[in-house]
């Protein structure tokens, strides 16, 4: 574990000043870099980058010094620094007549387009394509997918109290201090509470409640509006890395995180993680999740991508380094994997979402669906959407359905399939553009219902319309269409009209 002392936050409105007034944003650098430089270096490819830095401006030393992290001239940094206080707080070093970086810092574009900085330890945001190979089992990583993917999940309406368990380098905590009044971050890694600090103070956010600790040992008997995590979900033999390896066996660290978390939040509100969960044979994995939701909680589970056991021993693998050390230890740890796997009964390995929704009610909404297919984010509002259709469905049986009335969501189109020139379609798609990106197949009467729902009409005066005009029993259309009209609300094709 990295035992490097982090810099101080005393100048932190000073040094926020200078990066800037230098233009060091997440604009500043797609105008500097170019769109194909600035994607290279989110996938940590340094490279193009350092092609395009070649000049003495302050961005250009800015960027080689906190995001390509090599020396810049004394002369450069003080001309792009409050270097004395920079140098007195420990964000820089003196070497010689250079000047190098001790953190990295990168610049991050909040929702409402607020310039951030997120600090995290040197080489884990850019610098090689080999995720934190070479860095110590304490290391704190930057920004990455996993980070922004939970972001963008998140519910964001005010709440009291928000808690971001296993904070990292302090992503999460920083997003929750714009809806939160108040914050909690958590983690196991005193050093990733360390940044988490830097995090929000270079970023001009409100600071939050700092508290060491796993899972929930450092929050006793507290209750949240809000929790997020982006846990060490990593199923693997041991735990050798802090940030990524659960250290308890299979996917117990994820089970156990979301079956404690239903008591931990209060009513109402929502609990987002990423995680991973092991496919066993001879067990449905989507039963395998349901039993992890607590009494009293909603879930909506999505299963984003399966690997096979030696795929995911490989990626993994390759993250910590160990493909470029000795042959043979790395053999002894691949096979460390396979015999954890097997112990276990593990055929496979699931990634996905978890949400909870505390509703307390005794009929809970719990949907598992697997959903490897492209999505639009922020996904937020469309997960507080889900929620709030599962709320309507679970209380309107299909009597009460017939009198609703109901919209079409925006932007779904109706696709009709068929032979050219055929008189009528083989079947029709309704396909939505927005959100989850869903697309379903319906008969005629379900696309010609939800094409003219515009919330006018309760559905059963719509269905007694389309019995008339197609010449079928409008009693027998009443009894068999509420089944896919329930199905279209609960995918989000159409949305119910709030009653009086």
């Amino acid at each position: 574990m990295s035992t490097t002392s982090l810099p101080a936050s005393d100048h932190s409105p000073r040094l926020r000043a200078a990066l800037l007034a230098a233009d060091f944003t997440a604009d500043g650098l797609l105008d500097l870099l170019g769109a194909s430089a600035y994607a290279a270096l989110a996938r940590s490819e340094t490279v193009p980058a350092l092609r395009a830095t070649g000049g003495d401006t302050p961005l250009e030393t800015l960027v080689r010094l906190f995001l390509l992290q090599g020396p810049v001239p004394h002369a450069a940094a003080r001309a792009a620094l409050p270097l004395d206080e920079a140098l007195a707080d420990g964000w820089v070093v003196r070497d010689g007549e250079e000047i190098r970086a001790t953190v990295d810092v990168r610049p991050y574009g909040g929702p409402e387009g607020q310039d951030w900085f997120i600090v995290s330890d040197l080489g884990c945001a850019v610098g090689g394509a080999s995720g934190a190979s070479g860095h110590g089992e304490g290391v704190v990583l930057g920004v990455g997918g996993a980070s922004t993917t939970l972001a963008g999940l998140t519910v964001r309406t005010p709440v009291g109290s928000a808690l971001d368990l296993g904070a990292g380098s302090g992503i999460q905590a920083l997003h929750a201090a714009q809806q939160a009044t108040r914050v909690t971050a958590t983690d196991l890694n005193p050093r990733a509470l360390g940044f988490t600090r830097l995090t929000l103070a270079l970023s001009d956010a409100p600071p939050a409640e700092l508290r060491e600790g796993s899972l929930f040992e450092p929050v006793a008997d507290e209750t949240y509006d809000l929790i997020v995590s982006n846990p060490p979900f990593v199923i693997s033999p041991g735990a050798r890395l802090t940030y990524r390896d659960g250290g308890m066996g299979g996917d117990d660290l994820c089970r156990t995180l979301v079956q404690q978390t239903g008591e931990r939040l209060n009513k109402g509100g929502f609990a987002h993680f990423l995680a991973n969960w092991q496919h066993v044979e001879g067990e449905e994995w989507q039963e395998r999740l349901r039993s992890w939701v607590p009494r009293g909680c909603d879930a909506w589970i999505v299963q984003r991508e399966v690997q096979d056991i030696t795929q995911y021993a490989e990626l993994w693998l390759r993250d910590s380094g160990d493909h470029r050390g000795d042959p043979e230890a790395y053999a002894a740890r691949y096979g460390a994997w396979l015999d954890e796997f097997e112990a276990h009964g593990t055929k496979a390995v699931g990634f996905g979402w978890i949400t909870l929704r505390r509703s307390d009610s005794d009929r809970p909404s719990i949907v598992a669906e697997e959903w490897p297919h492209p999505v639009e984010q922020p996904l937020g509002p469309t997960v507080r959407a889900h929620f709030e259709r599962q709320d309507y469905l679970r209380t309107h049986d299909d009597a009460a359905l017939l009198t609703g009335r109901f919209t079409l969501a925006p932007e779904v189109v109706q696709e009709q399939v068929g032979l050219p020139g055929a008189e009528d379609p083989e079947h029709v798609v309704l396909r939505q553009n927005r959100g989850m990106r869903r697309a379903t197949k319906v008969d005629t009467v379900a696309a010609g219902f939800a094409g003219v729902s515009d919330g006018t009409l309760s559905a059963g005066r719509i269905l007694d319309a389309i019995a008339q005009l197609t010449g079928e029993d409008a009693v027998l259309l009443r009894d068999r269409t509420p089944q896919a009209v329930r199905l279209l609300v609960e995918e989000g094709f159409l949305e119910p009209v709030p009653e009086p």
